[in-house]
This record gives structure tokens, sequence and C-alpha cells, in this order.
């Protein structure tokens, strides 16, 4: 089993560290932002809310809890903004409050794996390229591996990037990469 790799991304969602400085209109609408736009704030939640709601969702695989935990982080980077750096990109750094919230919203509620059946209701479109068996296998899989591996191939973020986003070491990340992608490959070929 492969779980796939990210793909080159179009349009909004190619907001990525290593594409080099992020485009000019997200600049301007962070600093708008910033400054008190309210509109501009809004441009910003709507050209990164799908990707949050997704990335949400694929940690704790329940829609409202995805939908709550997307609009604290866009609340929480709100709060922030003044000590956000507009050089950078807004969608990773706006990605790493989501998959943080995620993971609290988890662990509060003491989730290891979740049960698969019904999750499809509210589910946004998985990433390109994944199946809902992916999806499902996904679900059942510890929290601390289900973390790394959205940020990992639902995000494109690199080992090093997961290691610092969650304050771990990347020998770490590493081995709940190669466990849950071991797992995934069992579970989809059990499936």
């Amino acid at each position: 089993m492969a779980v796939p790799a990210p793909r080159a991304q179009q349009g909004s969602d190619s907001l990525r560290r290593v594409e080099g400085a992020p485009p000019a209109s997200e600049r301007r609408l962070v600093r708008g932002a910033q400054r008190g736009s309210a509109e501009d704030f809004e441009a910003l939640f709507a050209l990164h809310w799908p990707r949050a709601y997704r990335t949400a969702w694929l940690v704790v695989h329940d829609a409202a809890a995805a939908e709550d935990i997307a609009q604290e982080a866009f609340i929480a980077a709100l709060r922030a903004l003044d000590r956000f750096d507009r050089r950078r990109p807004f969608g990773p750094w706006l990605s790493r409050i989501v998959v943080n919230r995620a993971i609290d919203h988890a662990r509060s509620r003491r989730l290891q794996a979740v049960p698969t059946e019904g999750l499809a209701a509210r589910a946004p479109a998985p990433p390109e390229g994944w199946s809902d068996e992916v999806v499902r296998a996904l679900a059942q899989l510890p929290l601390d591996q289900r973390a790394v591996v959205v940020m990992r191939h639902a995000l494109g973020y690199t080992p090093g990037e997961i290691a610092r986003a969650l304050d771990l070491p990347r020998g770490t990340v590493n081995s709940r990469l190669r466990r849950a992608l071991d797992r995934l490959g069992t579970l989809l070929d059990d499936g």
C-alpha cells in the first residue's frame, strides 16, 4: 500500500514554503488583516478554509469537530496575526495551528482510533489520489501516527517541518510515519 505522494498543487492550495515567498495577493491580504481589515481576513478565510477543514477532518474524522477545530484555528490565527511574519506564507502557519488543535481535541477525548461507519456524511473530499478506502484506513491509526501522515501526505510537509511544527525529534516523526504506513498497508491488504 502506498499513500500517494503530495502532488504539485495548483491554485490557492499551492501556498507552500518550498515554493518561495507567498504570492503578492496573499501578502496584501495578510497585511490588511494585520491592520484590522475584516474584509481581508474574510478573504484569507475563504482562501484557506477548505484545506483547514480537510486537515482537521483527516486527523479527527468527525465533521462537526473538524468545523469547530478549523474555526478555532482561524480565531487563534487572527489573535496572533500581529506576530505573524508576512514574508512567510499564511497557509503553512495556519496548518500548524489546525493540526495542533486537532491533536489537542483528539487527545482530550482520548481518541486512538475512530469507527469508520457513516464518515462520508459530511466528510470533505479526500486529497487527490486518495481513495475512500485509504481515508477509512487512516481513521484506524493511532492519533500520533494519523497526524504525521496527514501532515506529510495530505499537506506535503517534510519530516523536518513536521518535527518542528509538532515539537518532536525528527527520528520520532520518521518512526511514526514508518509505523503508520506499515499499518495502513496491512489495513488495506486485509480490507
